[in-house]
């Protein structure tokens, strides 16, 4: 990857795989390894388990770096814990054991603190995972939590050496998540407004047979939309009714069930008459209507906003960077932009949580800069650089930026994913 304070981006690297892969998420397609990129979070989602710290680690044996082999730790309400009572700071493997009649999560923790090293998820009844750790000198507790049970948390157990091993993150609950998420919900609530007032300017050039003005309304309507970026999955039906991203753009003209703001982009910049898109911008403005009024009653789920911060300059890089939205206007581009407003309006919210929890966020906020002051060059007077005309120097920046900032992203996912801690 480039850094931002040296010379010119190059095409950014594949992250290294690093021994761990993908988020916890259910939409997990498109997710990239954390493990070089992060050095602080590695998750793996089959398995359920997720440790903080760099994975590997050497030691005396390359496949259990602990110089006997893992350690068996009893995961149960009775005797939690059990089976580790001490080691030397450095790369650990524990064989987790469920020896209760019920699933359940088990995390290491820092018992002072309730920071967590390491977690496997959903483990089974009889059935047994390594968890593996580097950890450094301090105290540690195993705490068990199982399904439909309160959480208890084993012995404090002391490990020897020099305190420097892995990273800990203080878990985020639910209840952490709850005030972002009203703050988020009143933001979309204004949002709504303004959307509804832009496409209202849309559809009224429309109307009157102006398609230039229509053409010089239909990017600020849009823009708001696409700065909303964090509630979609909230909006159910109404996304697709607005913004759907239809049809591949060269098999838009014989499209069946094509609307919303593709719809209105292809007409208006592929030749069709006012009176051929005014059925289509009147179903956009409605639509646009009908989420306006039926905002209020929806509820943001808490658990989502980490995963939409990093998902949504994700589709970014598959969509807008590769013209699958792109229906004429050419303004791929600036939706991009927009994209990145509304990861950083969702950052902020979430900043609080994430200050003591990820050492790189002040360089992701130095990416999201970087990667801003990018896409404004490609806009001069108001006016957007269409992405095919992008020269080959300007694009490798671009997908630079945008891949590392989507990787810088990926831990707040993880980060804000709502944990149990009682």
């Amino acid at each position: 990857m480039s850094d931002p304070d040296r010379g010119p981006a190059q095409e950014p690297a594949e992250p290294e795989a690093g021994g761990a892969a993908r988020l916890r998420t259910a939409r997990p397609a498109g997710r990239r390894g954390l493990g070089a990129a992060l050095a602080v979070i590695a998750v793996v989602v089959g398995a359920g388990i997720w440790a903080l710290g760099p994975p590997g680690g050497g030691g005396a044996d390359a496949k259990h770096p602990a110089a006997g082999g893992p350690t068996a730790v009893e995961v149960s309400t009775g005797s939690c814990g059990r089976g580790w009572s001490g080691a030397t700071a450095g790369p650990q493997v524990f064989a987790l054991r469920n020896t209760s009649s019920t699933a359940a999560e088990v995390d290491l923790t820092d018992p002072a603190t309730g920071a967590v090293y390491g977690e496997i998820e959903g483990l089974a009844p009889g059935t047994t995972r390594e968890l593996r750790v580097v950890l450094g000198g301090g105290s540690y507790a195993f705490k068990c939590l199982p399904d439909d049970a309160d959480a208890v948390t084993g012995p404090t157990v002391k490990v020897a050496g020099a305190r420097t091993g892995g990273p800990a993150a203080v878990p985020v609950t639910q209840h952490d998540l709850i005030p972002v998420a009203l703050a988020h919900q009143r933001w979309i609530t204004a949002k709504t407004v303004e959307l509804t007032d832009r496409t209202d300017e849309l559809k009224h050039a429309v109307d009157s047979g102006d398609l230039d003005a229509a053409r010089s309304a239909w990017l600020p309507a849009h823009l708001v939309y696409e700065r909303m970026g964090a509630a979609y999955d909230a909006f159910g039906d109404a996304d697709t009714a607005i913004n759907g991203s239809g049809p591949a753009p060269a098999d838009a003209a014989s499209a069946q069930d094509f609307e919303g703001f593709h719809r209105v982009e292809y007409g208006l910049w592929h030749g069709e008459s006012a009176a051929s898109l005014r059925d289509h911008a009147d179903r956009l403005d409605r639509a646009v209507h009908a989420l306006r009024d039926s905002w209020p009653q929806v509820r943001l789920d808490p658990a989502q906003l980490g995963l939409r911060a990093h998902e949504i300059l994700e589709a970014t890089a598959q969509s807008e960077l590769t013209g699958r939205t792109d229906y004429g206007s050419g303004t791929s581009l600036a939706t991009a932009r927009a994209n990145l407003d509304g990861t950083r309006e969702l950052l902020t919210l979430l900043r609080p949580l994430l200050a003591t929890r990820y050492p790189e966020l002040p360089r992701l906020d130095t990416w999201l800069d970087r990667t801003g002051r990018t896409l404004d060059g490609f806009a001069v007077d108001g006016k957007w650089t269409p992405l095919d005309r992008l020269g080959r120097q300007d694009r490798q920046r671009l997908n630079s930026d945008i891949g590392q900032t989507v990787e810088l992203l990926a831990p707040v996912a993880t980060i804000c994913d709502a944990r149990r801690t009682t």
